[in-house]
Formats: C-alpha cells, structure tokens, sequence
C-alpha cells in the first residue's frame, strides 16, 4: 500500500448508520497511526466520503480488493481521489480492506507546547511531564523538561 507499517490500528467494520459512522471516525482522526478496516463494496464509496469529512481529503490511502486471490487489486491515492473514482465507478465485487495513512505530523506551536507542558505538570511530576510531552510531541524530553521549569519560574 505505501503506507506506514510501524504502527497501525485494525479498526474492523465501521457502523452502517452515516451518524455513528462520522463519529467513529472522528475517534480515529488524531492516531498516528496506519488505520485498517474492512467495508461492504456496495458502501465503500460512502464510507470514502464520510472518510474525507471526517479525516480530510489529503491523507494518504489505499482500497484493496481481494487480496491475496487471483484477481487482487490494488488502488493508492488521497483519500479524496480514491472516494472521487469510487463514487464515478461501478461497486466493486469482492472483499474490500481500506487502509489510511496517518496525519501528517503538524509543527506543534510553541504556544500550544507551553499549553501542553502547564497541563501535564499540574497532574504529575515535572520529569514526568516533560517525558509524555515528548511522547506526544515527538520533542525532546530534556529540552521539554528545560522549558518547564522557565514557565514554572516565570518572566
């Protein structure tokens, strides 16, 4: 598919009704991670659409179909593209696996990290907060924990 394997999340069936559908969903729109799920072919290109809604259109995916037997199919695009050319074309026969990159990895903010660190020290230890904001972030965990202790001491 092209897409991250390091890590994914087997999401299984979505909901059939379009409501718990967009927010399933939206549940899945912030992990960074490889999404996988299954879906009916005479719902994928549905499913496509609530997808762009509720993920956004640029995020990298790929439609396979029948995997693994004789007529294996393979389609990679953004998630817009690949719900255009399955909203244009026939339903497709057979069964369908919908992988979906992660999000791309958005430059946090200085603001939004300060935000971040003040939160996580207000639950736990400074050491603490500066090593899970670094999990989240993607930062460094002693350039973290140094930017805490200047906004704990102030201007």
């Amino acid at each position: 598919s092209g897409l991250p394997s390091d890590a994914f999340l087997f999401a299984g069936f979505l909901p059939v009704k379009t409501g718990q559908r967009l927010a399933k969903l939206e549940t899945f729109k912030a992990v960074p991670a490889t999404l996988i799920f299954f879906e009916s072919p005479r719902r994928l290109a549905e499913t496509l659409a609530a997808m762009v809604e509720a993920l956004g259109g640029a995020r990298k995916a790929a439609i396979g179909r029948e995997l693994t037997k004789a007529f294996e199919e393979m389609r990679t695009g953004t998630l817009a593209e690949l719900a255009g050319h399955y909203a244009a074309a026939d339903t497709p026969k057979g069964e369908i696996v919908v992988c979906v990159g992660p999000p791309e990895a958005a430059e946090e903010q200085p603001a939004d990290i300060d935000r971040l660190l003040l939160s996580l020290a207000a639950e736990m230890p400074a050491s603490k907060a500066a090593s899970e904001a670094a999990k989240m972030t993607g930062g460094q965990k002693q350039a973290l924990y140094r930017r805490l202790l200047e906004l704990k001491d102030g201007p």
